[in-house]
Parts: structure tokens; C-alpha cells; sequence
């Protein structure tokens, strides 16, 4: 196990903590609750994406022996020895990462493994790890994933029938596509240390707020809190943690292809003080060369002129990550009026 100096830490933690503005207050609220499994629930769809750009799902088929599975060996991953987890690093661009989140500067107490969730990864990279078989890890992340890509197709499709648009694979298709450009991590938030304490109760950041830039996000936790989600007045609250259920955010593509009408929705992750957090994304991304821009169905029918350019995925993924967290992605997209 390695033990990091008292000079280390507390250099970590000014780093993730330097330009962290604290939260205004929390307001409570309930966030959107849905049965999936209910055909009739696509117009509750509809309004949480509208409202919210976040919801939570029950009753949504995915095995809990899937679920199972992939927590234990993640968490038989994530205790390893550091030493044992950097020789599956550095990310190229998918693999082991800790604390640094992307190039450009961003940082949170988080480590995490990001993979491609439609390309083979070379999992005999985890062959260092003591306890880890790196075929028991890619079947269970195989397994996972394939029931993720389900469950999200499903969902997109519920939102196409609660638009009224045709075909109603309009936006399950880009996840479905062999080309696909969708991606999977497994983050983990250990618990802070000691010295959290001489920052006098300020909110440590696991992971920075920001949005996904995906079409959309389906994520899975442990019973540790931490999620936040910023509503469109500003105000951030906390979303309780069930790990029985996914909770779902739509992604800045999703936002475009519906002219602003859905809202991609602004979270981040506060550390926890006493127990770790592992979460599970599932992120569905259409193919780098697919066109991204408001549904001419949607424009028709609401009489509106579209809100954004039309752009590729490859362009706004590149664009992204040059960007920080917390930077407005789209803002380089809107028309001008």
C-alpha cells in the first residue's frame, strides 16, 4: 500500500480545490422518477428532459448478477497497490487515470479506468494486479455494457415517440451503429484524508462540474453520495444515491438534435469524507463522421430557426477536449442572431 506524505496530499488537495467557487445552497427537490418498463411513461420522459436533463430509471431489466459482477471487479481494481494499478497507465488514450481529468489542466480525488465501449480493449494490461484476471474483467464490462447500450436505445426511443418523431430510431440508431463513438468508465472516489479537515469544511471536488457532450449518459453507483446536478436557475442539489436504479443525464448532442428543448444538464461529484464511491458511465456517442444538428421534423413542427450550426461529432469531441470542465462546449456552436 502506498502512503502519501502529509506535503503530498495537501498539495493534491490545493490543486483540486484552487479555482473551486463554493456551492450556493442546496434546495431540495425531487428529481424525476420513471418506469421504464410502463410504455406510457415516454411523455414523463419528455418533460424530465425538458425540465431537468436528468432523471432517474426503475424497473429497468438489467440483471443485478451484470451489476454485481463488474462492482466486485472493480473493486478488486481500484484497492490494489497504487504501484500495481499505474503499470495498466498511461491512458492511450483509454485505460488507468488518477486525479488528473483530461489535458487540460482539471484535476478532482478521483481515479478512474476509461474504456472504448465499442472497440476491443487490450485488457492484459490489468495482468499486473494481484486478484485481477483480465478476462473475468472484460466479460463483466462486455456484459455491462451491452445492457447499457439496451436500456439507452430503449430510452431513446420512448423520447422519439414522446416527440412525435419518425422513425422513432432517430437517435438509437447513432448507439446502434458499428462506428459508434461511445465510451464506458468506472470511477472511483476514495474517501478524503485526514487533512480535508484544515480546509475548514470546504466541499472537496471529486470530479468537476461540467456536461457530457454525448447524446446521452446512463450511470450507476454505490450507495455513497456525492452526485450533484445544477438546475437551470443555478442552484445546485444533491442526488440521493440508490444503487438498485440508473440515473440518466442528457448529453450536449442530445440538446442540439432537439434545438434546446432537452437540456444537457451540469453535475459533479463532491468527495466523501468517510466512504468510498465507485459510479459506472455508460456514455452513447454517435460515429465520429455523423452530422450533428437540430431534427428538421423538430424545427417544422415548432416553427422555430435552429439554435445551433451543424457540425460532426469529430468536430465537437475535438473541440471539447480542448476546453475545461466547466467551459460552455456549445456556446462555440450557437448561431448567431
Amino acid at each position: 500500500m502506498v502512503v502519501l506524505s502529509r506535503q503530498v496530499v495537501n498539495e493534491q488537495l490545493s490543486s483540486i480545490i484552487k479555482n473551486y467557487k463554493s456551492p450556493s445552497s442546496f434546495f431540495p427537490c425531487n428529481i424525476p422518477l420513471i418506469d421504464i418498463s410502463n410504455p406510457e411513461s415516454k411523455n414523463q420522459l419528455v418533460k424530465a428532459c425538458e425540465e431537468f436533463g436528468f432523471f432517474k430509471v426503475v424497473n429497468h431489466g438489467v440483471p443485478m448478477e451484470f451489476i454485481t459482477k463488474l462492482e466486485l471487479e472493480a473493486i478488486k481494481f481500484f484497492s490494489s497497490p497504487m504501484s500495481q494499478k499505474e503499470k495498466t497507465g498511461p491512458l492511450d488514450p483509454f485505460g488507468y487515470g488518477n486525479k488528473k481529468i483530461g489535458p487540460n489542466g482539471d484535476v478532482g480525488w478521483v481515479e478512474y479506468i476509461l474504456l472504448s465501449a465499442n472497440s476491443e480493449f487490450n485488457y492484459q494490461k490489468f495482468a499486473p494486479i494481484l486478484g485481477v484476471n483480465p478476462k473475468d474483467i472484460r466479460d463483466a464490462v462486455n456484459d455491462y455494457v451491452l445492457a447499457m447500450k439496451k436500456m439507452a436505445c430503449e430510452i431513446l426511443e420512448m423520447l422519439a415517440e414522446g416527440l412525435k418523431i419518425h422513425p422513432k430510431n432517430v437517435f438509437s440508431k447513432l448507439l446502434m451503429d458499428e462506428k459508434s463513438d461511445s465510451l464506458f468508465r468506472l470511477n472511483h472516489y476514495p474517501p478524503c484524508p485526514d487533512e480535508f479537515q484544515e480546509y475548514n469544511g470546504r466541499n472537496l471536488i471529486g470530479f468537476g462540474e461540467h456536461t457530457d457532450p454525448q447524446i446521452i449518459s446512463l450511470l450507476r453507483s454505490n450507495n455513497t453520495s456525492g452526485l450533484q446536478i445544477s438546475l437551470v436557475d443555478g442552484h445546485w442539489i444533491s442526488v440521493p444515491p440508490d444503487q438498485n436504479s440508473f440515473f440518466i443525464n442528457v448529453g450536449d448532442s442530445l440538446q442540439v438534435m432537439t434545438n434546446g428543448r432537452f437540456k444537457s444538464v451540469k453535475h459533479r461529484v463532491l468527495a466523501n469524507s468517510v466512504k468510498s464511491r465507485l459510479s459506472m458511465i455508460y456514455f452513447g456517442g454517435p460515429p465520429l463522421s455523423e452530422k450533428i444538428a437540430p431534427l428538421a421534423s423538430l424545427l417544422i413542427k415548432g416553427d422555430q430557426d435552429s439554435l445551433y450550426k451543424e457540425f460532426t461529432w469529430f468536430e465537437y469531441k475535438t473541440s471539447a477536449y480542448k476546453s475545461r470542465l466547466a467551459d460552455n462546449r456549445l456556446v462555440l456552436f450557437e448561431k448567431v442572431v
